[in-house]
């Protein structure tokens, strides 16, 4: 490296400044060091840096003040601000406002070294990263997100944003709707792109299990533990670890899972000492998030600590006029595989698949497309060899065609949740088991819709 990395920064307090000074000096960095937001703007004008320290607390203004600034006029300088102990309010307002990355007080110089190696990964302005190693993104992984409609194209750049940062993302859309993609694509285009990328879906696991599973256990901690085991937490270590259906979690584990993530650090089962853990969270889920916190099914705080920023996934049938490329790519990905030339679609094939509302998504086209290649000999795919026939409206959707879409919502919600009540003969434990909610989200879309009242009329 012919020239050193040059670091700003920033602290009201000179011990704290000399400490960080040092580490960064250690690690073959240049620090230079501001005491308020007013020497700050200085320097950044004067100065080409690669990362931005802040603490939150200055004598002049405050740490956000110095993100807004860095925003505005070094847009691809990340900044990471220093919080004071247990001031998650701020480390959520300063990840918000565009952060990196958050340290709390007092500093552990490793998690520093972490962030300031991460940072340093980070592509500078007007270089793209070469593909290199694991990191890269593999064909199969990125042929899905394509698409040149508005909607896609807002996705795919906000992903890319989203890849500069570390803040912990809430990624919301509907099944099929290429969640984990998204997740996956965020990892590859970031700073952790050589790191693991680990994903787990929280409605797979025992509940007994959960805690050993997320944070690992030592030998001996319970029957059957024969040896140390690490945990998703460990394993993401220096990486990211994407949590799927995060609204499946208990209360009890949602309460550790808060507390791993703000502190970042976990401790094994049967272990009395926690160990530093440095990943990046992403979570996703199909169900409101916050309508579980107002049915006291999902903590508020974790709810707050998870959706820093949220990406929404769209539905398919809101970019039908990107179904041609996805086909098309879906087409070709599969010829690759069997070492074969891409079938085509006939034009009454492709008008079909795009006047079909794909409830599944992009995962139901491939598995449209998929099962018509397997009974299809030719090369060419005719609309009757996709075998998909308008979808009928049950007769309580058809009754709410005509309402505005609130109502028609609520409509096929209360008839949905009558249907298992009757199925489970009123059982509202087992209704809900049918319904995949929990017991307290069931009772309070109950009580939002009124079938208490109605049961109760009915005796």
């Amino acid at each position: 490296m012919s020239a050193k990395s040059q670091i700003l920064v920033v602290d009201d307090e000179a011990d704290i400044r000399e400490l960080l000074g040092m580490t960064l000096n250690r690690m073959g960095l240049d620090a230079h060091c501001a005491a308020s937001t007013t020497e700050a703007f200085e320097l950044l004008a004067k100065n080409s840096y690669e990362l931005c320290l802040t603490d939150m607390r200055l004598p002049d203004g405050d740490g956000l003040a110095v993100v807004d600034y860095v925003a505005k006029h070094h847009p691809n300088l990340p900044v990471a601000v220093i919080t004071a102990h247990g001031s998650t309010e701020n480390a959520v307002a300063a990840l918000k406002a565009g952060a990196f990355d958050y340290l709390p007080k007092p500093v552990s110089l490793n998690q520093l070294r972490a962030l300031v190696r991460s940072a340093l990964k980070l592509p500078r302005a007007g270089q793209r990263r070469a593909p290199e190693g694991e990191g890269a993104p593999a064909q199969d992984e990125t042929s899905l997100l394509v698409g040149q409609s508005a909607l896609m194209q807002a996705t795919r750049s906000l992903i890319e944003r989203l890849a500069r940062t570390q803040a912990p993302i809430q990624i919301t859309g509907e099944s099929g709707s290429g969640k984990e993609l998204a997740a996956r694509l965020v990892h590859l285009k970031g700073s952790r792109h050589d790191g693991p990328f680990v994903a787990v879906n929280c409605g797979a696991i025992p509940e007994n299990l959960m805690e050993s599973e997320f944070f690992g256990y030592k030998k001996g901690a319970f029957t059957g533990a024969a040896a140390d085991r690490d945990g998703f937490f460990q394993a993401a270590n220096g990486g990211t670890l994407f949590l799927d259906e995060v609204a499946d979690l208990p209360l009890h584990m949602q309460v550790k899972l808060l507390r791993a993530i703000q502190e970042k650090k976990v401790r094994k089962v049967g272990s009395t000492a926690e160990e530093a853990v440095d990943a990046r969270i992403i979570s996703a889920t199909h169900r409101n998030l916050a309508e579980e916190v107002k049915s006291e099914a999902f903590r508020q705080d974790l709810y707050y600590r998870l959706n820093v920023i949220e990406l929404r996934m769209p539905a398919l049938r809101e970019m039908p006029e990107d179904i041609p490329l996805l086909a098309a790519a879906i087409l070709k990905k599969h010829a690759s595989a069997a070492g074969a030339t891409p079938v085509r679609l006939s034009a009454e094939a492709l008008e079909r698949l795009q006047s079909y509302p794909f409830p599944g998504n992009v995962r139901e086209l491939e598995n449209t497309l998929e099962r018509a290649l397997a009974l299809t000999a030719g090369d060419e795919l005719r609309a009757e060899d996709l075998q998909l026939e308008p979808p009928q409206l049950a007769p309580e959707e058809q009754a709410a065609s005509g309402l505005p879409l609130p109502e028609r919502l609520e409509m096929v919600e209360r008839q949905a949740i009558l249907d298992a009540l009757a199925q489970t003969r009123y059982n509202r434990t087992a209704a809900a088991k049918l319904l995949g909610i929990t017991f307290r989200a069931l009772r309070y879309r109950m009580e939002r819709l009124g079938i208490n009242e109605e049961l109760d009329s009915k005796g």
